[in-house]
């Protein structure tokens, strides 16, 4: 316990954040005159005091003498009504605090030992009107409970003592040991402790979900009285967590009605590579697909490019900024991870949220009891937790998008993904193949183990209820990251002081351990030596828990010393914590005594297979009958204003996209800074080539046709690469699949439809999947204000990520229309698809034909593109996707400031022409002298639609004016949604 406690408050002289912060809880409905930030550090130590000089100089460390001033044991002086402190709960990773401390170790030539730490909080001093029910609704909006310790006191209380200063350590109980777990049960209770967990001796309570069903719980119980003994709570746990769905993907694994005896894994995503891998025969592009932590492609003969796209979807909901900030560093980690280490190079993220404008009373607990987190809330979360993640370990993070839609309000999507790059080879040896070596040690680096993140992969396998485990929410440290990031893929790598390298991602050391452990056919772990952040944790928890930053290793004997001496001079903690073997098994010590034997075989392979079963879904919306308007002035305005189209310019200039120096296109673009659909970068300086990125995604069509839905997604991604470039031969997809209820047979045969549409246009493509993730229970079950049951399940979602490699990124085309002149094409067919358009949902209309595809004609199409993009043929060129024609029209004048003159066909409604989302069509503009050049490549297949000129933009049909507008009254429209973040 510590002796010392002293609190140093740092606050602006001048503070340049007042006015934004105070403004923006204006905008949420509260009463401010000002909401001022003081950043406290409360130092507590036992074993030396610091004098108050050495405060002195601490605070003067922990501040910027030109801006800043701090206080030493005294309160902040102000003028306010009222002071609201917010930290950490006990565990909680707290980035500042332990920054502040390392700063405090690094001047002063000490370490802080055991009980002694820096915690920080944030001080709002609130100068406002507030009601008690205002102050709670504010208090709720500046801290999440799962996280945060709140501490409130008047102006009067404050007066003279300011805050108390506290100290959150975690305390537990001594040494704990393993216990076993009775499964001679009835299923009533097996079924219990699969969805609620073991009954804890010590507490009476349930130690949280297992995820494990009544005939895997079966197949373990079956196994250990095969042994002759009951397993001990630490197997129990690790057997869940490595059969997690999470982990092991059972639904895609599973055989499905009679036609899938293979599961949708097998028959669908990797049967369209392997075919396509065939067909491309010396031309393949795939280097590693599906068996390591990201899946690679060639880049160039000198090196290859990974990439991997994970979701944080349930943690997400709870804490959204640790759900964001675990799930980007984490994808971060599975690209250190990849063969024997690939540099982060390009971040990606994705956000699938309730409307931010709204906050829907939900709630976990009967009679309003455990709220979810609003939309906003949710929104500006997961955004500051990329940030974070990103920009503080300087990945650059161009490429991203955000979807709102009412049924993510109570499980949001979270989409987080990295591209890495790396040498193909090293004195002569593959860097993208590794394994690890009976003999070999097993080496933990980075950061401690605690219970946060313990449950995070049984959690993430099942519905969000009431009884979400809170030690499943996590925080971050992208700076331990950071340290342990370079060492590796720049110094140890190189040095060739390992063999194997994993990510201790889901389910902790449990399963990397256990996944490393078969390339050398076994493990022997001593857990006692796995350096914990506070003594008291019990065996199961330091096995499975989650805890971020950390690393699992195998170095040979003879090169430990190395390895470790170099960890050490870069401030890297490294822990050997076992040794990898050849004896097939699974064996975990503790104290001298195992609690963990168990053959890799069952603890790998031995789940129950499932025989999944579909029920067709028979979609029954009509037709949409609506009558269009005469004029569409208004109504292309409101649909540059729906959130889905708008502006997120505040979110792609908070992320820091040119770190690292490879921008060429970023996710803005044009002097009016429209979102592009696709961004490029360069990732291996001095080369001409580049790593182009791009997304599809389309829930609205899901309902009305999931195969169709599967489709977009593909064609949206591809073509978003093909606008910049990008040549389809060298292009990959990656698939994420957020599902819901996937325990229903309807919501299996939405899956099954969605599936055999990503085979059917990755094959037709010649588009390989390179890398993949599933997250399927996407459900929350709670209550409304009224105490009555409610289920929110979003809706079916497919991700398509793609990537390929630019040949030369001086050759590649923006967005923007460029120059008066310029002759606007439309190039492919629009049909009359309005089924889940932007269009339809403005109106508040369900129903209508979801865009088909012909993937043939699309090809040649794209083959022409290719060959007009190397000829220098066009000014611009932008994918049609959604809001049609009408919003890529728009954007492309927007992000050119330019007008146009527009003349549409007849023949077709004109909203629907202008407001259909048929696939495969992209916006080009080109140069008066090169359109003979350009009609030659593409004949029928551009469609002349006018020229870019003057400030308005002005779309026709048969003569008459549709839409006459300012391009700024367009771009103030484009940008106002989000203005005010």
């Amino acid at each position: 316990m510590a002796s010392y406690v002293h609190r140093i408050e740092v606050q602006y002289s001048r503070d340049p954040r007042l006015p934004t912060r105070t403004e923006r809880f204006r905008s949420l409905g509260f009463p401010l005159r000002e909401l001022h930030l003081v950043d406290v550090y409360t130092i507590a130590t036992a074993r030396r005091d610091f004098s108050p000089e050495e405060l002195s100089q601490i605070g003067a460390q922990l501040s910027n003498p030109v801006v800043q001033r701090y206080s030493v044991d005294r309160p902040t002086e102000a003028d306010f009504d009222c002071a609201i402190e917010v930290g950490f709960l006990p565990g909680v990773t707290d980035n500042a605090g332990t920054t502040a401390r390392q700063t405090i170790e690094d001047y002063f030539g000490f370490r802080f030992g055991e009980g002694e730490a820096v915690f920080s909080s944030q001080l709002y001093l609130v100068s406002g009107d507030l009601t008690p029910e205002t102050l709670q609704r504010l208090t709720a909006a500046l801290a999440n409970p799962l996280v945060n310790r709140v501490h409130i006191r008047s102006r009067e209380e404050y007066a003279g003592k300011g805050m108390d200063a506290i100290t959150p350590f975690v305390h537990l109980h001594d040494l704990q040991a393993a216990g076993t777990v009775d499964l001679d049960l009835p299923d009533a209770e097996l079924a219990r402790i699969g969805k609620e967990g073991i009954l804890d001796p010590g507490t009476g309570e349930r130690r949280g979900p297992l995820a494990l069903d009544l005939a895997q719980l079966h197949a373990i119980r079956d196994y250990f009285r095969g042994l002759g003994r009951k397993p001990t709570d630490v197997e129990l746990e690790s057997l869940a967590q490595t059969w997690s769905e999470h982990c092991k993907h059972t639904i895609f694994a599973s055989a499905m009605d009679d036609d899938v005896p293979r599961g949708l894994y097998k028959t669908c995503i990797q049967a369209a590579t392997n075919t396509i891998r065939k067909e491309k025969g010396d031309d393949d592009i795939c280097v590693s697909v599906f068996t390591d932590n990201s899946g690679a492609i060639v880049f160039d003969d000198e090196h290859l490019v990974t990439c991997k796209v994970e979701t944080h979807n349930s943690p997400s909901a709870l804490d959204p900024f640790g759900g964001a900030l675990t799930g980007i560093v984490g994808v971060n980690r599975d690209t250190i991870g990849f063969g024997l280490g690939a540099k982060p190079c390009i971040n990606i993220y994705g956000y699938c949220v309730g409307d931010p404008d709204t906050e829907p009373a939900l709630f976990r607990g009967k009679n309003r009891t455990n709220p979810i987190l609003p939309p906003r809330r949710i929104f500006e979360g997961v955004v500051r937790g990329i940030d974070v993640g990103g920009n503080c370990s300087g990945i650059p993070t161009p490429q991203g998008w955000c979807y709102f839609h009412d049924r993510y309000v109570g499980k949001p999507l979270v989409f987080a993904g990295t591209v890495g790059v790396m040498p193909r080879a090293n004195n002569g040896k593959n860097l993208h193949e590794k394994q690890a070596l009976p003999g070999d040690l097993i080496v933990m680096v980075g950061g401690r183990v605690g219970k946060d993140g313990i449950h995070g992969a049984t959690f993430s396998s099942e519905a969000l209820d009431p009884a979400s485990p809170v030690t499943a929410v996590q925080i971050g440290d992208p700076i331990t990251q950071k340290k342990f990031s370079d060492v590796i893929v720049k110094e140890a790598r190189d040095l060739d002081l390992y063999r194997s390298i994993t990510d201790n991602g889901a389910g902790g050391i449990s399963c990397s351990v256990a996944e490393m452990a078969r390339e050398s056919g076994g493990c022997h772990v001593l857990l006692d030596r796995v350096p914990l952040k506070y003594p008291g944790m019990a065996p199961w928890e330091i096995w499975i828990s989650e805890s971020q930053e950390r690393m699992t290793l195998a170095v040979p004997e003879e090169k430990i010393e190395a390895f470790m001496n170099l960890m050490k001079r870069r401030e890297v903690e490294a822990t050997v914590i076992g040794t990898f073997t050849d004896t097939g098994r699974c064996v975990v010590e503790y104290n001298g005594e195992a609690v963990m034997d168990v053959d890799l075989d069952f603890l790998h392979d031995g789940l129950p297979k499932k025989h999944l079963i579909t029920e067709p879904v028979e979609t029954a919306y009509p037709e949409p009958d609506f009558v269009c308007p005469d004029r569409l002035d208004d109504l292309l305005l409101a649909m540059l204003k729906r959130k889905n189209i708008c502006s997120k310019e505040f979110i792609s200039t908070r992320y820091d996209h040119t770190v690292q120096g490879g921008h060429v296109l970023g996710p803005v673009q044009g002097a009016g800074r429209v979102q592009a659909t696709a961004t490029l970068t360069k990732v291996v300086p001095g080369s001409m080539k580049g790593v182009g990125l791009s997304q599809g995604l389309f829930p609205s069509y899901s309902e009305l046709d999931p195969y169709r839905m599967a489709l977009a997604a593909i064609d949206a991604a591809v073509r978003g690469l093909i606008a910049i470039g990008v040549p389809l031969a060298t292009i990959a997809l990656l698939d994420n699949f957020c599902w819901c209820s996937s325990d229903e047979p309807e919501r299996l045969w939405q899956l099954k439809r969605a599936a055999f549409g990503c085979y059917d246009g990755a094959v037709n493509f010649g588009t390989p999947y390179i890398s993949g993730k599933d997250s399927m229970f996407n459900d929350f079950s709670g209550f409304d204000a009224d105490s009555n049951p409610v289920k929110v399940s979003v809706p079916p979602t497919l991700l398509i990520t793609s990537i390929g490699v630019h040949p030369d990124v001086t050759t590649a085309v923006s967005m923007d229309a460029k120059f008066d002149g310029d002759i606007v094409y439309v190039v492919g067919e629009t049909g009359e698809e309005l089924g889940g358009s932007e269009y339809l949902a403005h109106l508040g209309i369900e129903g209508g034909a979801v865009p088909s595809l012909d993937i043939e004609t699309a090809k040649v199409r794209y083959g022409r593109m290719t060959n007009a993009i190397e000829k220098g043929l066009l000014a611009s060129a932008f994918p049609v996707t959604h809001g049609g024609l009408l919003v890529a029209l728009a954007k492309v004048a927007i992000a050119g400031r330019a007008g146009m003159d527009i003349a549409i066909p007849g023949g077709m409604r004109t909203d629907t022409y202008l407001l259909s989302e048929s696939l495969g069509r992209l916006i080009v503009t080109v140069a008066p002298g090169d359109r003979e050049a350009f009609e030659e490549i593409f004949g029928s297949d551009a469609h002349l639609l006018g020229r870019v000129g003057g400030e308005t933009f002005r779309v026709s049909a048969g003569g008459k004016t549709l839409i006459e507008q300012p391009v700024t009254t367009m771009e103030t429209a484009y940008k106002a949604p989000f203005g005010g973040y």
